[in-house]
């Protein structure tokens, strides 16, 4: 397969114009797109949430010259390639071994299946109301969920984010409706969202603990997930839709030490 048609399938699923419009709606950054090109045609995709050292090495492994990340594999500016640093071997790898990148960022987060939606239909949502909107696609989600106490909760979580790493804030109350934001969304702004909507709990990742302590003290409960599992939940199932419609061999690399 021609990169270009690898692309199309990507962007259907996820258009990679939908960072743009996000960017300019609401005053974010991203970098979303091809980020390596070798030049090869694709024989082989590898799929891995984030953009590091072990995941170039599992492709050459698996035989793959097309790496699909959800993290950036560049994200600002590079000054310098150090040799010592892991990502700078990353990329040059990936160059001395003429393997492509593609990420697929906010575009993936905010896809009408994409990570931040996956996010609440593990946690048993339906119709959201969208905090950061642009039609029916968008960032962070309120919604009714079936009800349950927060601590039966956090036990099925593990379960279905396959980790360990989960940790609750505030009150074990009866959870009947959730604010979630996929990745490291829980800032200022997602807290008056939660509040407006009356949300149990809010769910999401790397939060800052004055937002921890200004939900607790609104009677607002926290999960904190950890953010590859959070975000690797939703990422798999893009993988396992987008690997049907390749002509390709391809694979997932999960990394174990960080979910």
């Amino acid at each position: 397969m021609e990169l270009n048609e690898v692309l199309k399938i990507l962007g259907n699923f996820a258009p990679f114009s939908l960072s743009d419009d996000y960017c300019k709606a609401f005053g974010e950054y991203d970098n979303s797109g091809v980020i390596i090109d070798s030049g090869n045609s694709v024989d082989g995709v590898l799929y891995s949430l984030d953009f590091s050292l072990k995941a170039v090495l599992e492709a050459a492994k698996f035989g793959a010259n097309l790496l699909v990340t959800h993290h950036p594999a560049i994200y600002r500016g590079i000054d310098r390639l150090n040799r010592a640093d892991p990502r700078s071997q990353a990329i040059a790898r990936c160059l001395r071994g003429r393997i492509s990148v593609v990420s697929m960022h906010l575009n993936l987060d905010i896809a009408p299946e994409g990570i931040d939606f996956q996010l609440m239909k593990a946690l048993g949502g339906e119709n959201a109301t969208i905090m950061d909107s642009l039609g029916d696609v968008g960032y962070g989600r309120a919604y009714k969920t079936p009800v349950k106490k927060l601590s039966a909760l956090a036990a099925e979580a593990e379960k279905t984010f396959s980790t360990k790493h989960i940790m609750t804030f505030g009150e074990d109350k009866t959870v009947k409706k959730i604010a979630s934001f996929c990745g490291a969304g829980c800032d200022e702004k997602a807290v008056a969202f939660a509040v407006a909507n009356k949300a149990d709990l809010v769910v999401s990742s790397d939060l800052k603990h004055h937002i921890i302590a200004e939900l607790c003290a609104r009677g607002i409960s926290v999960m904190q997930i950890t953010h590859y599992a959070a975000e690797n939940y939703g990422f798999k199932k893009f993988a396992a839709k987008i690997k049907k419609q390749l002509s390709v061999p391809s694979a997932v690399f999960t990394d174990k030490d960080l979910i």
